[in-house]
Formats: structure tokens, C-alpha cells, sequence
């Protein structure tokens, strides 16, 4: 079968991106024209909800730059360049629109491309990116993502969700210490500023005074801080609750999964 070329118009020139194999759950593309080396496109996770594999990503470089660094010399470049660069670019939907995000790029040596240079890096990462999110294979690839990268996902939210109640109650905490410790600090206040009327005193003056370390900004921090810590707390618990739903949903998406799929040639959209 004769592997699928596409043509990209970039601010350098014409890209010609050829469509490898599809190698389990990514296509590698060749690139030629303006450009040369690969890109690799592969599944991944919406940006927004982890257990769900909508997305597609397309790294600079034949490799999944989210798991392996590819070697210097094997990084994409301009046809009249010896800079090879990093990236990637991640399709998904927003809203029910479509929408990408740009990993930042940059050199093998860790310098960012010129305006013009990006535009054209950026121009065939989504350019290779529609293709795939265009073709019959999509939906393997997007499974075959999800299968590789659940595990590592699962890890991260049993430690996500441990980690915000763990917060939560941190800041419970903080939310009640706050309350009699504002009572003391208030009923303080009111004592030095009694002594105050009957025995003026630079001492007392600088407690009431409002300045750092004084009991008139202790008020004002724990009047602030037991509200903002019970705020706080809510949102770590909505955080925690998020990501064990998500971790259910990918375990749940494990249970259910097919077999006995074999990978094929990405077909012309």
C-alpha cells in the first residue's frame, strides 16, 4: 500500500508529511520540502478530563516526547538549518469547538525558535495532528493510548486524591485554630487599649498601632484567614473527589476494554 502523503503550506514553503505504518498507538510521519525528520502522532488525555482519551498530540522528532527524549541529531529541522527542535501540539475539543495548546519549543539547546520558525513547526505539528484526528484508525489509536498510558494516570490520581483531603484537612484545621485565636487576640486588643486610656504608653500604643507584628494586624490576618482556609478546604475536597472519579472512570475503562485489535496503515481520510 502506498503510504499517504499530505502537503502543508508553511510560512517557509511547502511540507511534505508521509504517514509510516501505524505503529500500535501512533503514526510517525517523514517529513520533506521545507522540513526534515518526523513527527510522531499519538492519543492522549483532554486537557481537562484525564480519563477521557479525546485528544491527539503531535511531538517534534519520531518519538513520544511525553515518554522518551529523542537524540539531538534526530530532532526536526528547516531544510537549510542544522537546528533540530522540541514540541508538540495537542488537538481537543473546548466547549463542543475545537481547540489546541502548544507545548513551548525550543532548540536542543534549550533556546526558543524565532516568530517565523515556530509558526512553520507549529503549522505541521496540527497539520499532521488533523490527519490522524481525520482518519478510520483514529478511534485504535486513541484506545491503544489509553491502554499505555492508564497505568501511570492511575498512579498519579491515587496520589492526587490522597494528596488534596490530605490538604483539606490541613486547612480544616487552620479554619478552627483561627476562630479562638482571633476571640484571644481581639479580647487583647480590648484590654491594651483599656490600659491605654488610663496610662498612655509607648508599649501599648505600638500593640494597637497598625503595624507589623502589632495585635491590630494579628485581628486583621485572622479575620481574613478563617474564611479564606474553610474556602479553601472546600475547593481541595472538590479537587480530591475529581480525581478519584477520574481514577474509577480509567479503572472502570480498564475492565471494559476490547481485545484483539491489530494495528494497521493509517487510512486516507
Amino acid at each position: 500500500m502506498t503510504s499517504p502523503t499530505l502537503t502543508i503550506d508553511t510560512p517557509a514553503g511547502p511540507v511534505r508529511a508521509t504517514a509510516g505504518p501505524r505503529e500500535a498507538d501512533a503514526v510517525v510521519f517523514e517529513l520533506g520540502g521545507a522540513m526534515r525528520g518526523s513527527v510522531h502522532v499519538t492519543g492522549t488525555t483532554d486537557p481537562h478530563h484525564w480519563d477521557q482519551f479525546t485528544a491527539i498530540r503531535a511531538c517534534l522528532g519520531p518519538v513520544n516526547s511525553f515518554k522518551t527524549t529523542a537524540p539531538a541529531e534526530d530532532l526536526p529541522r528547516l531544510a537549510r538549518s542544522r537546528t533540530g527542535y522540541r514540541g508538540s501540539l495537542t488537538l481537543y475539543r473546548y466547549a463542543d469547538r475545537p481547540a489546541e495548546s502548544v507545548y513551548p519549543m525550543s532548540s536542543a539547546t534549550d533556546h526558543p525558535p524565532s516568530e517565523r520558525t515556530a509558526s512553520v513547526l507549529t503549522a505541521v505539528l496540527r497539520g499532521c495532528a488533523e490527519y490522524v484526528e481525520r482518519s478510520a484508525d483514529l478511534p485504535a489509536i486513541l484506545e491503544d493510548s489509553r491502554q499505555r498510558d492508564t497505568p501511570g494516570l492511575l498512579r498519579f490520581l491515587t496520589w492526587s486524591a490522597s494528596y488534596h483531603q490530605a490538604e483539606a484537612a490541613r486547612l480544616e484545621r487552620e479554619a478552627r485554630t483561627a476562630v479562638p485565636a482571633l476571640k484571644s487576640a481581639e479580647a487583647a486588643w480590648r484590654t491594651a487599649a483599656h490600659w491605654l486610656a488610663f496610662s498612655p504608653h509607648p508599649v501599648l500604643l505600638l500593640m494597637l498601632a497598625d503595624r507589623p507584628g502589632s495585635l491590630t494586624q494579628e485581628i486583621r490576618g485572622l479575620r481574613w484567614r478563617a474564611p479564606y482556609c474553610a474556602d479553601a478546604a472546600t475547593e481541595e475536597h472538590e479537587r480530591a473527589r475529581r480525581a478519584q472519579a477520574e481514577a474509577d472512570s480509567l479503572r472502570a475503562q480498564q475492565r471494559r476494554r476490547p481485545r484483539g485489535r491489530r494495528p494497521a496503515l493509517v487510512s486516507t481520510p
